[in-house]
């Protein structure tokens, strides 16, 4: 479980292609500090397991199975790219941003950037099977990050950056066009879940 505070702008080492799989080389020096093989770790979004562990180099490796190739947009990651980096939440974390499992829901795309003085503000495409699960004023996780949704659509939502998220994270740098991770509210899944269930357990006997 993570928080969606990032805290660290790690990099790409290299991407090694293992067929049905990946292999990523990521560096972290701050994220490696008490990190040890076996370790969660949220790179842009997308929880990760640490196989190998350098601390001195700031190293780690992690393995991409290809569901999660093909549910992210770790496709477009090579060496040299900068990764948003988070350690999971502990039980005296502070939580700081919202409950994110590190489980991305899909992949949307940067549609438009408004700069302002003090933040921007930042269009994004998403399924329209995601778009029940945001509101206004709700949370949702773009490459790991926890952001507050402005507003929203049948298939886009926007989102205000403020300076220190463009200095600390990818979003920064991403431009339109440039694919993004995005997973939405756990909470509002389940309730979805939990209300489907309900109907198919009482439509019926309620019917008869």
């Amino acid at each position: 479980m993570f928080t969606g505070i990032v805290e660290e702008l790690g990099e790409v080492v290299a991407v090694e292609g293992l067929g049905t799989a990946a292999r990523l080389t990521v560096r972290g020096p701050a994220v490696m500090a008490d990190a040890t093989p076996g370790a969660s770790i949220a790179v842009n979004g997308v929880c990760l397991t640490a196989v190998t562990v350098d601390r001195a180099a700031g190293l780690f490796t992690a393995d991409v199975m290809r569901e999660t190739l093909d549910r992210s947009a770790f496709g477009s990651l090579g060496a040299g790219d900068p990764v948003n980096l988070e350690r999971a939440a502990t039980v005296v974390t502070r939580l700081g941003g919202h409950l994110v499992q590190g489980h991305v829901d899909g992949v949307g795309r940067v549609r438009s950037r408004v700069a302002d003085r003090h933040w921007d503000l930042v269009a994004i495409g998403l399924p329209p099977r995601l778009s029940p699960y945001l509101v206004e004023k709700g949370s949702v996780a773009v490459d790991g990050v926890s952001l507050t949704v402005v507003a929203v659509s049948a298939d886009w939502f926007t989102v205000g950056l403020i300076p220190s998220t463009l200095r600390s994270t990818t979003l920064g740098r991403t431009r339109v066009g440039d694919p993004v991770n995005l997973e939405v509210d756990v909470v509002a899944k389940h309730v979805q879940r939990l209300l489907g269930m309900a109907r198919w357990t009482t439509g019926p006997a309620l019917a008869g």
